[in-house]
Formats: C-alpha cells, sequence, structure tokens
C-alpha cells in the first residue's frame, strides 16, 4: 500500500467511526435526564465510562500489539453496536442508574479497543510505506476530518432527539455495523505482524506491557509529562463536553433539543478551526510547546469564561473557543506522543496516555458533577477550568527538557517564516530544573 492509500483508509475510517459515535453526543446528557437521572446520576454514569476505560486500556493495548490493531479495531465497533443498543434498552425498562453505571462501563472497553489501536496501525503502516512527511500534519487533517463527520453526526444527532431521545443510538448502532464492513475490507496491518498469544498467557504480556508502558512511557520525562498533561486537561473535558447541554438550555431558557444538536455541530466546527490553525501554525513554529503552552492558556481562560457568562449567546462563544484550543493542541500533542515511543508498543503506551486521561475524567466528572448538583454547573466550569492551570506548569517543564521530539522538522525556515513573523509571539525558555 501507497501513503496516499493509507491515509485514504484512515480517514475513511476515522471519518465513519465519528460519525456514528457523534449522532449522540450532542444529546446524552438530555438523554439521561429523560430516562430518570438527575444531574448527579448523569455524571456518575459518565464516570463509570471514564472507570471502564482506565481499567481496559492496558488489556486491550495488550491485545492490539498481539492480535493485530485491525481486530482491536473491528471488536472495538462490534462492542460499541452491541452497548448502544443496551443504552436504550436501560432507559425503556427502567434499569436506574446502576444498569446505566454498567453499560457505560461496557462502553468504555469498547472505545479501549480503539483509542491507540487506530493511531499505531496509522503510523507504523506510513512508515512501512516510506511516508516522509510530518505527524502533525496527518493528525491535524485527521482531525478535521473527524471534526467534519462530528459536526454532520451531532446535528444529525440533534435533528433526530427531537423526534425522540433514543432514536440517534438506534441510528448509531446501524451506523456502527456499516463502520463495521468497510474496515473488514480497507484496514490491513502493515508495518507490524501480529502474533498468536493464548488467553492463560494474558497475565504475563499484561505485566509485560505494564512494564514496557512504565520503561517507555512513565521513566520517559516528555512522555511522563504529556501524561499528566492529558490527566489534568482530558479530565476536565470529559466533563465539559457534557455539562454544557443542561446548561446552555437553562441560560436560553428553552427546551428545545434541537439546539443542543446545534450548539455541538458549533463545537464541531470550531475543533475544526484548532485543527486548521495547528496545521499552519506547525509549519512556522519551531517547537510543539509553544503551540501547546498558547492553546492550554486559551482554553483555561474560556472556560472559566463559560462558567462565568450570563447569557447564552456568551457561553457558546466562550465554549467554541475553549473547543477550538483542544482541536489546535490535538494533533500537535498527538505527533509529540508518537515521535516520543518505540513501534513496539506503540499502542500500548498511547493506551496508557489514555488511561491517564480517563483517570482524570473518573475524578473530574465525580466530583464536578457533585459540585454541579449542590452549586451549579457554571461554577463546575470555574473551579475546573481554574484546575487546567497545572497543565501550563507541566509544559513548562516539558519544554525546558530541550527533548528532540519537541522539535517540528518539517517548519518552514528563514526568519519570514518564524512564529514571530506570523504574529505569534515565541515562549521564552524558562529554568525549571525541578523533576516530575
Amino acid at each position: 500500500m501507497t501513503p496516499r492509500r493509507i491515509l485514504a483508509a484512515y480517514f475513511t475510517i476515522a471519518g465513519l467511526y465519528t460519525l456514528s459515535a457523534a449522532l449522540i453526543w450532542g444529546v446524552n446528557t438530555l438523554f439521561l435526564l429523560d430516562a430518570g437521572l438527575d444531574i448527579f446520576g448523569v455524571f456518575v454514569a459518565n464516570a463509570a465510562f471514564a472507570a471502564g476505560m482506565f481499567v481496559f486500556e492496558i488489556p486491550t493495548g495488550v491485545l492490539a500489539d498481539t492480535a493485530g490493531r485491525r481486530v482491536s479495531f473491528l471488536l472495538s465497533v462490534a462492542i460499541l453496536a452491541l452497548t448502544t443498543v443496551g443504552y436504550v434498552a436501560v432507559a425503556r425498562f427502567g434499569g436506574g442508574l446502576g444498569a446505566f453505571a454498567a453499560v457505560s462501563v461496557l462502553i468504555g472497553l469498547g472505545f479501549t479497543f480503539y483509542s491507540g489501536a487506530v493511531e499505531a496501525w496509522l503510523v507504523d503502516a506510513l512508515h512501512a510505506a516510506g511516508f516522509e512527511g510530518e505527524l502533525d500534519s496527518v493528525f491535524a487533517r485527521g482531525s478535521m476530518v473527524s471534526g467534519g463527520a462530528m459536526l454532520l453526526g451531532t446535528l444529525t444527532g440533534g435533528v433526530l432527539g427531537s423526534i425522540d431521545l433514543a432514536v440517534p443510538y438506534v441510528a448509531r448502532a446501524v451506523m456502527l455495523v456499516a463502520v463495521f464492513g468497510v474496515a473488514f475490507f480497507t484496514m490491513h496491518d502493515l508495518g507490524f505482524t501480529p502474533r498468536t498469544m493464548r488467553v492463560r498467557e494474558l497475565p504475563k504480556e499484561m505485566r509485560a506491557v505494564a512494564a514496557a508502558s512504565v520503561r517507555y512511557g512513565w521513566h520517559e520525562r516528555p512522555v511522563r509529562l504529556l501524561m499528566l498533561c492529558s490527566f489534568v486537561q482530558y479530565g476536565f473535558m470529559a466533563w465539559a463536553v457534557y455539562a454544557w447541554q443542561p446548561y446552555f438550555l437553562e441560560l436560553l431558557g428553552r427546551d428545545a433539543v434541537w439546539v443542543a444538536g446545534v450548539v455541538a455541530s458549533l463545537m464541531a466546527a470550531s475543533m475544526i478551526a484548532g485543527n486548521a490553525t495547528a496545521d499552519w501554525f506547525s509549519s512556522f513554529c519551531g517547537k510543539r510547546t509553544t503551540l501547546l503552552l498558547w492553546a492550554a492558556g486559551v482554553q483555561t481562560v474560556a472556560a472559566v469564561g463559560v462558567g462565568l457568562a450570563s447569557s447564552f449567546t456568551v457561553a457558546v462563544a466562550f465554549f467554541m473557543i475553549m473547543t477550538g484550543a483542544v482541536g489546535a493542541a490535538g494533533p500537535v500533542k498527538q505527533a509529540f506522543l508518537q515521535n516520543s515511543i518505540p513501534s513496539e508498543q506503540r499502542a500500548s503506551i498511547t493506551s496508557f496516555d489514555s488511561m491517564f486521561g480517563n483517570g482524570g475524567g473518573v475524578l473530574q466528572q465525580a466530583g464536578l458533577g457533585y459540585l454541579a448538583r449542590v452549586r451549579s454547573i457554571g461554577e463546575g466550569y470555574v473551579i475546573g477550568g481554574a484546575f487546567t492551570l497545572a497543565a501550563q506548569i507541566l509544559l513548562w517543564r516539558l519544554r525546558s527538557l530541550g527533548a528532540d521530539t519537541d522539535i517540528i522538522v518539517g517548519r518552514r525556515g528563514g526568519a519570514r517564516g518564524s512564529c514571530p513573523a506570523q504574529g505569534i509571539p515565541e515562549i521564552a525558555l524558562v529554568d525549571t530544573r525541578r523533576t516530575l
């Protein structure tokens, strides 16, 4: 396969997968509230999803690095289709919080088969095919494709939810069946040789993967700092991307499900814009941490602004800025991480990073969810957004390491092509000697 074909397969799979998943993203909180949960119960169910991802990241990473990344992705699609139907069944038969939490854990299992596997498949396949471009650009374009799919999916989900809040879930399950068929015929392991593993060998493999994750992940300071950033930033966003639905409708003063779909599609559009910004800035800026620091600062300020806003319009504007910053940082962080880890442990360590993010998601969804019940969702945005300032400290320390993977090799040279020439101030290096 040529790099062009590999990229076409990646963009197709990522787009269709996101399109199907996004059908419920704009209405999920409203669906759970309609099923009888209160706002704290909603985030307990969401925390159970994050807990499922936290628990299953390592075992599914083992499968991706042994049986193959294609097998892992196909399992992800199959499990998500079944558990999506399970969500609807729980709501129909009044299963309550316990049943929603149990199904949420299984949905988390489905997503762990996806996380790490597709990125690892892409990077190894591109290397094997002789790809010479920058991964930053590939991930940025992939994120733009996913963002476009998310825009279409969330808008469609909002319209379908106006008919019945269960309809987007049924549509998602049907769409996932189609995704399975496309991936079965287009996604093949290249640059990686799958190997068989017996069930009784799983504990041994898990110990080996855990040891490799510690050796090539936690013990490598750049990777460790990126993982801690995931804990802080993803942990907050795991709560923030679901808390806005009842919050914005309350500010609007209308119980209109279609509005949630429109806002979710605007969120997707802002992330696409952020992806495009990252792709453009990366062609000029010499270091990835320059973009990561600016994006992290904007995300913090905008998150606090969402919580302090007194009107629907202002809150939505700040929310779009926040998600745009997340979109700008995502591809850069992906490229930084992928360039910092060896091929043999690529899926496992990417899953290890995701595990950190989900660990933060469990804690922050439970904590901010409780705060939303006893105080308000707005205060959750203010306090949770302020907590993301910790990412700035971590990124400053990451920059001070002077890691080779911080350098964007393919950027345009010369003074005219520098960050300052484009109006982007370079971040000055600070002397941060403390280890973390």
